[in-house]
């Protein structure tokens, strides 16, 4: 049988639901035939086989509410711990794409920024519904930093894994100045996509942390000493690879004000399901100041950072409630945390 037999074999089986005596009587084999056809299509590549694993609802459901009830947020996804970061992406990964797969429709308009974790969710859906939705780039395109930080080849993927189309922003991530952010904003296609972007349904983002090797270093878009100036002056993450935010959700100026081609906190503010996703216990300070932003309407993260950032969230309001409080103290908080 030809590879294209093969595959239009799986597809009829694994997709379609037809039984594999009527895959027999189709291409003339014989059933005991049919059933090493589909286990070779496993072998050679053509059918991925995924567990979806569902974590007990008693496991995660007190930290959902607590941070719902908190911060205000429609809802929480909160993946079990486990002890290797990669595995530990994935299995987050996994619910995020289960989530979109529940809620996801044929209009749906979803806005896709950049990030391991964001490029995660692609590769962990398990769905035989096909979609006509449409994925568009919530921010610009980057040469640096791999597929993960290139918000369009997560937009392919994802149109791929769910069905759709993908919108490509025809515009770099950040320019030199404003007058060529100006420019390119004005130009048609680069205008359409954004907007379409701004308009999207769901946007799913991802939580940036200020470290020497994060992705805003990888990409060239800060030098360690930059970041180091930034933690100095309390900033503590970022959402959407820029847009550079303080404990408490204030935004703060940077370099990149005014220079990056994308969705600002304001844009997000009104899509109706922001979804944000972080892993890394690195981001609790970062996931705080971004809750605190109002833009996020779904966290997804991992049990140990949802506990993290609830006792982080309460510490800091003590620190802000004692008597004579003043704004330095506040900044020593800041500094003091990673």
């Amino acid at each position: 049988m030809s590879p294209d037999e093969l595959t239009e074999l799986a597809k009829l089986y694994h997709i379609d639901g037809w039984t594999q005596e009527e895959l027999a009587s189709r291409f003339e084999v014989s059933r005991v035939k049919v059933g090493r056809l589909l286990k070779r299509a496993v072998a050679d590549g053509i059918v991925e086989i995924r567990v979806r694993l569902q974590h007990p609802p008693n496991t995660t459901a007190a930290l959902e509410k607590a941070l719902i009830e908190r911060f205000g947020i429609r809802r929480a996804i909160i993946s079990v711990d486990h002890k290797d970061p990669e595995r530990q992406r994935e299995l987050l990964a996994g619910l995020v794409a289960r989530y979109l797969d529940q809620t996801l429709t044929d209009t749906s308009v979803v806005a896709v920024g950049m990030g391991r974790n964001v490029s995660a969710v692609p590769e962990h859906v398990v769905s035989n519904q096909r979609r006509h939705c449409s994925f568009v780039c919530a921010i610009g395109g980057s040469y640096r930093g791999g597929e993960t930080m290139n918000a369009d080849q997560i937009c392919r993927q994802m149109a791929m894994r769910f069905g759709g189309e993908s919108v490509t922003l025809y515009a770099p991530a950040i320019v030199s100045d404003t007058h060529i952010r100006d420019a390119l904003l004005a130009n048609d296609t680069v205008r359409q996509s954004l907007a379409k972007a701004q308009h999207a349904d769901v946007a799913v983002v991802g939580v940036g942390d200020i470290l020497e090797d994060s992705n805003m270093v990888r990409m060239g878009w800060f030098t360690n000493d930059e970041i180091t100036a930034l933690r100095q002056l309390g900033v503590v993450g970022d959402i959407m690879g820029y847009d550079f935010i303080d404990i408490d959700g204030n935004l703060a100026e940077t370099q990149l004000l005014g220079r990056v081609i994308g969705l600002t906190i304001d844009h997000l503010r009104h899509i109706p399901d922001v979804i944000a996703t972080a892993s890394e216990p690195t981001k609790v300070t970062g996931i705080l100041g971004a809750l605190r932003t109002g833009a996020i309407d779904t966290l997804a993260t991992t049990q140990s950072i949802a506990q993290t950032v609830l006792n982080l969230a309460q510490a800091t309001e003590n620190v802000q409630r004692q008597p004579n409080h003043v704004a330095r103290t506040g900044d020593r908080v800041l500094r003091d945390r990673p």
